[in-house]
């Protein structure tokens, strides 16, 4: 297929949040891998249970910082003995937890609807997020060589995920963003939304009807609107919650709005398109080797008429 002549937005910002529900990092470009972004959701927290623990019931987990080494995000990047996920928090010493895989496993690991495996980061990392949050809990990490979690298959049959709430990627656009505020009282940062691709240029809520674009040479399919639980109402600088910027959302944003012909879900809220890379290359290589980087043009190859057609 020929590319457009015009490209229809560009890459403003990439945000890879390596412990789930932790705080994001902004970065000028990282590796594509069939899971999403290279180091994005590699690691949970969970319960002695071995449950996740997520903003949802510990708001708390948004006030903890996460640092990887810069190089982590060049193409090809491998650690060493001396590379670390570094973890910070007010009150608390820093954390140190090697990049190399740890030997340790964890059983009954569990996320939403998935269990399994998983490689366990040790007493120190245990000891740590214990004390943070109050209660029993270690620090894991997703083996991706002895266990595989699939995308929800109504929308994206064959695609994995590692510990992502549902989907690699969640693309977002400043347009949508910027309509949004400009209805709010009181704006909010970006980060309540948690993207990883917030894309400038276009129309506020034309993500919403991107079925397949290209970014440097690397084809994403836009498989679901993304539905919104409570995280967007918790501040990531206070970890209070409120009612916004969902209730705003639901009056315009909801499934009746969205798709009257749909099913109706008149209680979900719809902010941002959730996609999956297609691109073969990246998918049988497995690590990545293919980059986004901000500035990168957005070029779209397919969009549905309007969202009464989203899948949702």
């Amino acid at each position: 297929m020929a590319e457009p002549t015009a490209a229809a937005a560009k890459v403003a910002s990439i945000f890879v949040y390596p412990i789930k529900s932790c705080r994001g990092i902004s970065v000028s470009q990282a590796p594509v891998t069939p899971t999403g972004f290279r180091w994005d959701r590699q690691w949970l927290i969970v319960n002695s249970e071995g449950r996740a623990y997520t903003q949802r019931v510990e708001p708390r987990l948004a006030l903890i910082q996460v640092e990887l080494p810069n190089e982590a995000f060049s193409e090809g990047w491998e650690p060493n003995q001396g590379s670390y996920l570094v973890v910070k928090a007010s009150g608390m010493n820093p954390l140190k937890v090697p990049l190399s895989k740890p030997s340790q496993t964890a059983d009954g690991v569990s996320v939403w609807e998935w269990e399994g495996s998983a490689f366990d980061e040790g007493y120190e990392a245990s000891k740590w997020f214990s004390s943070y949050l109050g209660k029993e809990s270690r620090l894991v990490r997703f083996n991706e060589v002895s266990e595989s979690r699939a995308v929800d298959p109504d929308y994206a049959p064959g695609h994995k995920v590692m510990f992502s709430d549902g989907y690699p990627f969640l693309l977002v656009s400043q347009g949508s963003f910027d309509a949004l505020n400009n209805l709010l009282k009181e704006p909010v940062p970006i980060n309540r939304f948690r993207p990883n691709i917030l894309v400038d240029g276009c129309e506020p809520f034309s993500e919403d009807l991107w079925k397949e674009i290209k970014i440097n040479k690397l084809t994403f399919s836009g498989v679901k609107l993304c539905s919104r639980c409570k995280v967007p109402t918790i501040n990531q600088e206070t970890a209070v919650a409120s009612t916004e910027p969902i209730d705003l959302l639901k009056k315009f944003r909801s499934s009746a709005v969205l798709r009257p012909r749909g099913k109706t879900q008149a209680t979900k809220v719809y902010f941002g398109q959730n996609m999956v890379c297609t691109t073969d290359a990246v998918n049988q290589q497995g690590k990545g080797g293919k980059m986004v980087k901000v500035g990168d043009p957005v070029y779209i190859h397919k969009k549905i008429p309007s969202t009464t057609y989203a899948a949702a």
